[in-house]
Order: C-alpha cells, then structure tokens, then sequence
C-alpha cells in the first residue's frame, strides 16, 4: 500500500507580496567589490504589516550598514548584541513604533533576514544594507563575484536543533513565479586594463571606459530568478602583488583596529611545479546522495544530472590517482556508507572494486547529513606517510553548519579538504567554511561549468609537495609595527592567491617612507620567498573597505555561529564586531523610528516573503521519480526525510518566532496583534516511502533531463585506462579511437614489445589530438601514462611514438612523453 504523499503548499498566495524590488549597485576596484543593495517594499493592504524576508548573502561577505528610508524619512540603524537587539525589536513592535531588524542566521553565516515591523498602510519603506568583500580568483585569471538570488531550503537533521531568535519556515516558489524583481548596476575599475567582462545572466551591452580601465555593467530588464547572479572579470595584469594601506576612522581612538591604518597585502606566489608529483596520500572522496542530487547541474532543458556528474567526476578521480596512495569513498546523506571499511591501497583491483559501485550509485540516501560521516572519517587511524586529503561534493544545505566547521577545524591539523559546492544555491558557508578550516580549497560548479575540470584541478594541487615553514615577515620604519589580523598562513597551493590583513601600529612616518613585507616558504628543501615594497601614505576610503575586510577575515577564525562559539573567541567576536560595525552571528542590525508622532494602530499582518527555487517548470519538481503533472508540493523533514536543499526537498517548518517565545504582543493601548501566518507544511512520517515507491512507479519525467553521457569518447577512454596508466589493445580501445584493432596490430613497430606500450602511447597522443582544450581533466592520466611507458618500454619509447604520431597522421609534438 501507498502511503500518503507528504504535503505543504508552496505559498501561491493571493495576498500582495509587500516586496516589491530589490536593487544592487556594485562597485568593483580591483579585487574588492563594494555592494549596496536595496529592498524596497510598500503595504498595500489595510493593516499595519509585518514582514520577514530571508535571503542568501556570499559566505565572505562584510555587512557594515543598515539603514531605512520611511515614507522619506530616513533611519540609520545601529549594531548591537544580537540578544539585546531582538529584544528591543519585540518591545518597538509591541509598543507600536516601526523597527527594522537585520541579522545573520544562528547557524549558518551565509543566510540573513530582514524584519519589518509596523508598516502602515499605504506606506513605503527602502531597506538598504552594505557590504564588501574579497573576490576569490578562478583557475583561468578570472575574479568571479556572485550574488546569490538563489536560497535553497536548509534540510532540518532528523534529530533537529533548536535555535533561538528569528527561525522561521522560509516560503519558497517556483523561479517564474518570484513576486519581486532583481535590478543590478556594476562598475569595475582596475590601474591595469580590463580584458573582458562576463555575466551569467542577460545584460545590456557592456560599456568600457578610459582606455578599458573601467567598465559599466547592468543586468537587462526582466530578470529571471533562475540562477545567481554571476560576473567575471578579466584583469591584464592580475598577479601582480600588491600591498594597500589604509587610513583609520579620524574620530576613532589608536590602538584600535578602526583607529589604526589597516594593511591589506595580496601575493601570487610563483610556486614551481614539482616535476615528481607525491605518490603518497590518503584520498578520501566525500560525495552527497541526497534526493536533491537528481537535479540538472543547470535549469537549461536538457542538462546532465547532478548526480550522474558526479559519478563521472568519481571516475576520473579514480582514474588519475597515484599508484602506492590509499583511497576510500563515502556518500551521505540521512545516513552514510563507505566502500570499504578502511581505507585501501590503490591497485587495479580495488579501482575496479570502487569503479563497480560508482557506477551503481544513486541519489538515493535522504537528506543531508554531513556531521556524521566526517566523524566517522576523523576517527579512522591515520596511515602512516600518507596525509589524509578529503574531497567533499556537496548541493547540499544543513542547519548545523557551524558545528560542520568545528569538526573539521579541530581535525585540521592532520588533513586538508577540498570542498565543491553543485549547482545553484550551494551554501557559500558551508563549502568555504570546512576548506578555510583545514587549509584546503573551495570550488564552486553552477552553469555549464564542468565538475571534472575543478575536481581535477584539487586533486593535482593535493599531489604537490607540501610548502613547508611559511612565513611573513615585515620590514617597516622604526617605531611602526605590523599586527596580524589574519591567521598566519600554513598552506599555499600553486596558482593560489594569498590575501592577509595587518593592523599598522606606532607612529606613522613621513609621506615618503615605504615599507616592505616578505613572504617565505620551503618546498623541496628549497627557500622561496616574495617581497613588494610598498608606500606607507595612508589613503582615506569613507567606506573603510580594507578594515571593514580585516575585521571579517578575523571574525571568521573565531566566529563558530550563535550556539557553538567559545565563550573566550565570543569575547573577541563582539569586541570587533561592535568596534568595526561589521555583522557577525552575535550582532545585529537595529533600526526604531522614535520619532513617529503616536504608535501604529490596528492589527499586525505578518508577511513572509517567499525566495525563489529551481526546476519547478511545467508542476515537475526536483525529486527522485516524481510522476509528471504532480501538484507543486514541499516535502517537509522528518527522521527520514527523502531529500535535502531541493525544491521538492525543503526543510522543517521551525514555528515562527521573533526572539521571545511564546511572547502574545500586543499595540500600544492594548489591542491584539492578529498574526496572519503561511501554511503550516504537514508532516508524515512516511513522506520519504511513498518518493521511493513513486520512483519505481514512473520515471519517465525525468528521461528528458538525462543525458546519457555514457557515449562520450573521452569517457569511454578514461574508463579503459588501467589503474597503473596502461591501456591494453583491445576493441574497446579501437571503437574509442574510430580505428580496426587488426590495423592497430598490424602498425605494431616493435614487434617485441609489449602491446599496451603502443596501445598507451596511441591513447596519449590521441587525447592531445582531439581533447587539447580539455587537458586540465586528463592531465595526470596522462603522467602516469607517460611515467608508465618509459618503465616498461625503456629504449623503445622514441620509436613507438614516432610511429604512432604517423599511423594516426598527427601533428602531436613527441616532447609530451619526454620522462
């Protein structure tokens, strides 16, 4: 029998939204980006209102300002301890004044919300909140800076939480069904000039200024809320090093961060590429099964699963590891499973064992649960002489991430993770937060943009050796002092950017004197090191952008959310917090207008404004098997729950609350505030049974977002190749490379030596041949192929290549299998 399928309306309201825009301005200098972003909204009912909207906000982003604009009166809000403010929130509200809240979610740094409260009818109100933020550097050059329209539900863990403050249900509709609208204006200015700029969604033609040393961009009318917000932006010269010196606060006191000058110090360092890459390691490969991985990649009809790319990223993975390491693979979701009980040494054996169950995988394990399996990681045994390097993919959403992050920073120190966000929506705190924590990296997959490529890019990063006894060191004018407000570095990858903050302290010197910083680091026994000079004349900024960052960069370290904070790093957080006015989980913003001649009358409306969700086009949703036609529809959590940050899988329905529990408010006078709320989801113990059995009943709806990627030659070949590098001759290798195996036999030119040699060398030069824009993915296949070739061809390598390059009639430089 079919249980019940789990219902909860999607908020298809007929009620005006009071939202009615949000717009961005954007300002980009360099690798900074400066944002403004206002949320306009107007009452047009006949009550007073109180609305909450709950948005994404990048991971790294400083929120600094607050401000409202009512009916054009202006009210500037002010930072204070979140407790206290969510206090003061509730009393303003129940005494009738309008009040204005913004803060941080408890438990995760990467979703805000923004209360009003008593809106009059009729009246207009202008929310206007400021930050600024470092913009993370792409493989290809880019600086890449997102605004995220997208917010995936949080997928509540089945044994819950309890956080206090604003939790509430956060209302979501279909992207084509967003009640609001998105306008956004950028600038982008650098010394050096602008190559190119790009944008993931529809813009008005991109004008560019003074020699293309600023550019203007705006998004075209009509948004969609179907993906972030995305640009990038291409320097000439982005490597460059740099060091910016900022002028403190005028009416601040010294000897504090806003009062000093701040230091902002940016190095690229020309790390060499070892030409023997480690064989050694532990690679442990931590993939998300939840329901939400059977969504496309991207909204674009048709477009690759998430979890089919995943799988083929495995495959690549496993393909391009090194002979001697151990590996072990781990998807999660409400619960976890490993491949093997332990970690296992890499061999074509286990390759093939692990190859089997790749294949096999599905989004099939329920919600996302990451907790768990990560402890079930850490407390494995280390194997001696191979450092654990852990890969994490994740769509996922959790409401426990702070805790996510303490697990992984108390691990730190023996492990590096490398984490991968998918798709739209991927929570920013999550996948940056466990990579800063144990000095690994962070990827993020959205668009087209292919998993492989980044995957494998981390995973060569994690072959280089170690950069050893890393320091940085200043060389500054006597008097004057460098205090650092970033951690000290402790890893740096090749290709990676390296931004730290420093607090200048003393007495400054004349105009003319500089300073320098020196980075140095050990990588092979060798000593490297980078030096800039740079002048020590502070320049004024009104936004104080470089201290503003430093106070981010070093709540970050000790900012483990609301719940989970130290007491000591708590201290800490709020002192820098409430001195820089930048937001963290322990502060908010508050803004009361005091100034209102009497309170506002009437019952309270409430309004929770929905955000918008992915691939509910044509009533499908994003789920496992749902049947075609079916009623748009939220699942809610439940110990079982069949899914994660989806659409179709969207979390528990915390009951609304707004600080103070069960708290009856009323006006000033006594009259009851009348609270109009949403739908309350249903819950259903068997929610996730009936997905399950839907599934087996009709999967048809999905066939035409599959693509079957299975017929790719590229795939075909990489899923030939052995795991020491090798290739046999076989037919399957002559149907990947189009050829007969009898010609490739026949072409043979050294009949005594071993037939994989010349198989190995065709494939290698056929992959030059016909993926060269793509060899970012096959990179390290192709090393051990090369590695392999020379230990068993030895003196007869020259002449195979030589013959292969003209039985497959290429231009192929015999240089690429030079040892």
């Amino acid at each position: 029998m079919v249980s019940p399928p789990c219902y909860g309306l999607l908020t298809r309201q007929k009620e005006p939204v009071p939202l009615k825009s949000i717009s961005v301005t954007l300002s980009i200098r360099e690798f900074v980006a400066g944002v403004s972003a206002t949320l306009n909204y107007e009452n047009e009912g006949k009550d007073p209102l109180e609305a909450f909207f709950v948005f994404p906000m990048d991971e790294d982003s400083a929120v600094h300002s607050f401000e409202a604009v009512v009916d054009g009166k202006k009210i500037v809000a002010e930072l204070q301890e979140k407790s206290e403010a969510r206090t003061n929130y509730e009393n303003a509200i129940s005494q009738g004044h309008q009040a204005f809240l913004l803060e941080e979610d408890d438990q995760a740094g990467d979703i805000f919300s923004c209360n009003v409260g008593n809106l009059p009818p009729g009246s207009k109100a202008a929310l206007t909140l400021k930050y600024v933020q470092e913009l993370p550097l792409e493989a290809d050059g880019a600086l890449r800076y997102v605004l995220p329209a997208i917010l995936n539900p949080r997928y509540q863990l089945s044994r819950g939480s309890e956080g206090g403050g604003l939790q509430m249900k956060n209302p979501a509709v279909p992207s084509k069904d967003v009640p609001y609208t998105l306008s956004l204006a950028a600038t982008v200015s650098s010394q050096h000039a602008i190559k190119s700029v790009q944008c993931s969604s529809p813009v008005n033609p991109i004008e560019y200024l003074d020699d293309k040393t600023s550019a203007q961009i705006s998004l075209a009318d009509g948004h969609k809320f179907d993906r972030d917000v995305e640009l990038l932006v291409y320097y000439s010269e982005v490597h460059t090093p740099s060091v910016a010196v900022e002028m403190g606060a005028p009416a601040t006191k010294p000897d504090s961060l806003m009062g000093d000058p701040s230091a902002m110090v940016s190095f690229y360092p020309n790390i060499p590429e070892a030409q023997s890459p480690t064989a050694c390691g532990e690679f442990v490969f931590l993939m998300d099964r939840s329901g939400s991985m059977h969504c496309p990649m991207n909204n674009q009809n048709p477009s690759q699963l998430r979890i089919e790319a995943a799988k083929e990223t495995l495959i690549w993975l496993l393909k391009s590891l090194p002979v001697g390491c151990y590996f072990n693979i781990y998807g999660f979701g409400s619960s976890f499973e490993s491949f093997f009980p332990e970690s296992v040494k890499y061999t074509q054996d286990t390759m093939e064992q692990a190859l089997k169950r790749v294949k096999s995988m599905d989004a099939d394990l329920g919600g996302t649960e990451i907790l768990e399996p990560l402890k079930a990681i850490y407390s494995r045994t280390s194997i001696p002489g191979h450092p654990l390097q852990l890969f994490v993919f994740t769509d996922g959403e959790v409401t426990d991430t702070f805790r996510v992050i303490r697990e992984v920073k108390s691990n730190g120190q023996r492990h590096r993770c490398f984490s991968f966000g998918i798709g739209e929506g991927a929570s920013t705190s999550l996948i940056k937060g466990i990579a800063r924590a144990s000095g690994g990296a962070a990827e993020f997959i959205t668009g087209n943009e292919r998993m492989q490529s980044k995957a494998l890019r981390a995973l060569k990063r994690s072959l280089q050796p170690v950069v050893e006894d890393v320091s940085l060191s200043w060389d500054l004018p006597a008097g004057l002092s460098a205090k650092m407000l970033s951690p000290e570095p402790t890893v740096i990858f090749r290709g990676q950017r390296l931004i730290v903050y420093a607090q200048l302290t003393g007495t400054m010197p004349p105009a003319e004197a500089t300073g320098k910083v020196c980075l140095k680091y050990t990588l092979q026994g060798k000593q490297f090191e980078n030096q800039v000079a740079f002048s020590l004349q502070p320049k004024s900024d009104a936004n104080l952008t470089i201290h503003r960052l430093a106070a981010k960069s070093f709540i970050q370290t000790k900012d483990m959310g609301f719940e989970e904070t130290p007491a000591n790093d708590k201290k800490e957080v709020l002192k820098i917090s409430m001195e820089c006015g930048v937001i963290s989980s322990h502060t908010a913003f508050i803004a009361i207008n005091k100034d209102l001649n009497k309170p506002v009358q009437g019952p309270l409306t409430r309004s929770d404004v929905p955000s918008p969700m992915l691939f509910a086009q044509s009533g499908m949703m994003c789920s496992p098997g749902m049947p075609s036609g079916a009623p748009v529809r939220m699942c809610c959590s439940s110990p079982r729950m069949g899914g994660a940050p989806g659409p179709m899988f969207g979390a528990s329905a915390p009951k609304p609350q707004t600080g103070v529990k069960k708290k009856k408010r009323f006006l000033k006078g006594g009259s009851p505030i009348s609270v109009k709320h949403q739908p309350d989801v249903e819950q259903y113990d068997d929610c996730c049974d009936s997905i399950e059995k839907l599934k087996g009943h009709s999967s048809n709806n999905m066939t035409n977002l599959e693509t079957n990627h299975s017929d790719d030659p590229l795939v075909q070949l990489i899923s030939l190749q052995k795991a020491d590098g090798s290739w046999d001759l076989n037919e399957g290798l002559a149907v990947v490379l189009g050829m007969s195996l009898g010609d490739m036999q026949a072409a043979l030119p050294v009949k005594s030596v071993d037939s994989s040699g010349w198989a190995t060398v065709l494939a290698v030069i056929w992959l030059h041949d016909k993926y060269k824009d793509m060899k970012c993915e096959w990179e390290l296949l192709e090393r051990k192929a090369v590695a392999w070739i020379h230990s068993h061809a030895g003196s007869a390598t020259d002449g195979l290549v030589k013959a292969a390059v003209g039985f497959l009639k290429s231009s192929v430089d015999p240089a690429v299998f030079a040892p």
